[in-house]
């Protein structure tokens, strides 16, 4: 999603690179104690295809190729400017250094525009350091403001302990197990399913315990 580390703007302090993003495009720019999740960047691309082409993060998602080339990148961040695929794709980037760390992205159920479902990835680098968590949090603070939603959804492989971490520390509850495509594995694989619905994101926002 850039080159090697997005180096956008380093010289310039968070406020001055998080205006020029505002200016730069029209998706929402969200912060968090330590991110801004903003759209993908033509600037990214290097990074994007660096840190995405790795097996232990493709196996994990449903939709990513392996390998991951710059191609694949460009094509994913030509996509998701242009709303192909869904109008809240994010880039995740460090709000000190602009850094470029992964992706991630909510999915409104077209059939039923009440429930949407969460995904993210983060580059190995930037593993267990809880910014996945936080990451997820803003995601899900930001579709529940949306008066529309009154459910979300996430999954994850049933090897992925990390991942089901992320999705239980943001207060999703669990529904059971399934099979989902995996484009690098080449089929389906065993899923869990979580949910979360609006009653239980305020009594945890109330309560503090989602955090």
């Amino acid at each position: 999603m850039q080159s090697e580390m997005l180096r956008e703007g380093s010289s310039r302090s968070p406020e001055e690179r998080l205006q020029s993003q505002r200016v730069s495009t029209q998706s929402p720019v969200m912060l968090s104690e330590r991110l801004v999740l903003r759209a993908p960047h033509i600037e990214d691309i290097d990074a994007l295809a660096h840190l995405a082409n790795n097996a232990k993060i493709a196996t994990m998602v449903s939709r990513m190729p392996h390998p991951y080339t710059v191609a694949d990148a460009a094509a994913f961040v030509r996509r998701a400017n242009n709303g192909v695929i869904g109008k809240a794709v994010f880039a995740i980037t460090k709000a000190d250094t602009g850094e470029f760390m992964g992706c991630c992205g909510l999915e409104v159920d077209p059939a039923e525009q009440s429930r949407g479902e969460i995904g993210y990835w983060l580059g190995e680098p930037h593993w267990r350091q809880g910014y996945a968590t936080e990451a997820a949090q803003v995601l899900v603070d930001m579709a529940f403001r949306d008066d529309m939603i009154e459910m979300l959804d996430a999954r994850c492989r049933v090897v992925n302990t990390a991942s089901r971490r992320v999705i239980q520390k943001c207060g999703f509850q669990y529904q059971g197990t399934g099979m989902a495509p995996s484009l690098a594995l080449g089929g389906t694989t065993a899923v869990e399913w979580y949910r979360l619905d609006r009653a239980t994101w305020l009594s945890l926002r109330s309560w503090g315990g989602s955090r």
